[in-house]
């Protein structure tokens, strides 16, 4: 669902870029919070992976595909705020390298695939949380049903903004039915990555899962004959556990769906391409097509990188080219999310660390 440039006009495509950096300020902020020494690199890692399965395109109707989106993923595994952040990351890195998704388009794009999936996912799955057993299955039956939503949600959200800022008149109430409806199928693709992802990490490292939190079921004792929650006893903290493993795992992972499974993706149009197309939102794209290069209003300032359309320049064979440039998307989405991560959480123990001021040492006596 990445949207282009030229789909949204230029003031609304301004309002969702300062929207979109209110939410990443706000999710920096956030995320301190959430990410410690061992989660910092590990939400790097699930930015690369989220990159690596949007490569998968995978069939939903006739002439028709759809991808994950990746929010309620992120959201589940390393906590909402730095959920925001991840897709920011994925988004950033598609935009710039691959001139995939506008660059006018970003704020858009971060706010519809990032910020509501994440907000509609999350919200869901804590609330589905308190009405289901605590146990790790209930896990990943939330993480199934948050995901399916926040898809369509997703959609209905680009509708709302093209009613506002579309450049094509177009019919809204045709658009929200068709983007809904072929969203909701993709969504299904959403839920059960989703679900299968979560519930694998949930099998080996339940300790990494940000959602997966408290949900510990309490220690039942048979007291005369009725079963009472044990009471709470002072334990000795765990010893941390390394993440080596599960980051190697994750890469390689990574690496292999982004450098290899790609190739036999669906080439189908996506859902938003193929409602594009139906109901005549790309009309303006496709007379700016119709110009000489250098007189495209909406040709993509990425356009020429060595990676664009997801193949590496100058290397002919389709097999070796597009495996290339995931192999080469994966690393430098990690690369760059670890860093950004790293960056939060040294920020965090700078704050935890610093003196109290004075003031607040004598307020505090």
């Amino acid at each position: 669902m990445h949207v282009p440039d030229g789909f949204i006009d230029a003031p609304v495509s301004l309002a969702a870029g300062v929207a979109a950096a209110g939410a990443v300020a706000v999710s920096l902020r956030g995320a301190r919070r959430e990410l410690d020494e061992r989660t910092a690199p590990l939400a790097g890692l699930v930015a690369a992976f989220i990159f690596a399965v949007q490569m998968l395109n995978f069939p939903v109707a006739a002439g028709t595909s759809g991808h994950l989106l990746g929010g309620a993923l992120a959201a589940i595994l390393v906590g909402p705020y730095t959920g925001v952040l991840c897709m920011s990351v994925v988004l950033l890195m598609q935009g710039v390298l691959f001139a995939d998704g506008g660059l006018t388009a970003l704020g858009v794009n971060i706010t519809v695939m990032g910020v509501v999936t994440v907000l509609v996912a999350y919200g869901l799955f804590r609330g589905l949380l308190t009405v289901l057993p605590r146990n790790r299955a209930s896990v990943t039956v939330a993480s199934f049903t948050a995901a399916l939503v926040s898809v369509p949600a997703s959609a209905a959200a680009f509708t709302g903004i093209y009613a506002v800022g579309g450049t094509t008149d177009v019919a809204i109430g045709k658009v929200l039915t068709a983007m809904v409806g072929v969203h909701v199928l993709i969504g299904i693709g959403e839920a059960l990555i989703t679900a299968a992802t979560v519930g694998a990490v949930i099998a080996v490292r339940p300790d990494l899962v940000f959602g997966a939190r408290g949900t510990a079921a309490p220690l039942k004792l048979r007291v005369n004959g009725e079963l009472v929650d044990a009471p709470d006893a002072p334990a000795a903290p765990a010893p941390a556990r390394s993440t080596r493993g599960v980051w190697a795992a994750g890469l390689v992972t990574a690496l292999v769906l982004a450098g290899f499974v790609s190739f036999y993706a669906s080439a189908n149009p996506d859902g938003l391409e193929k409602v594009a197309a139906d109901q005549g939102i790309d009309a303006k794209i496709k007379a700016d097509e119709e110009k000489p290069e250098g007189e495209r209003e909406y040709e993509h300032a990425s356009a020429n990188s060595p990676l664009a359309d997801y193949g590496v320049k100058d290397v002919d064979n389709e097999r070796l080219s597009g495996g290339l440039a995931g192999a080469i998307g994966v690393g430098a989405t990690v690369a760059v999310g670890t860093g950004v991560f790293r960056v939060v959480r040294s920020r965090r123990s700078a704050t935890a660390d610093r003196p109290a001021s004075p003031t607040t040492a004598s307020s505090a006596g």
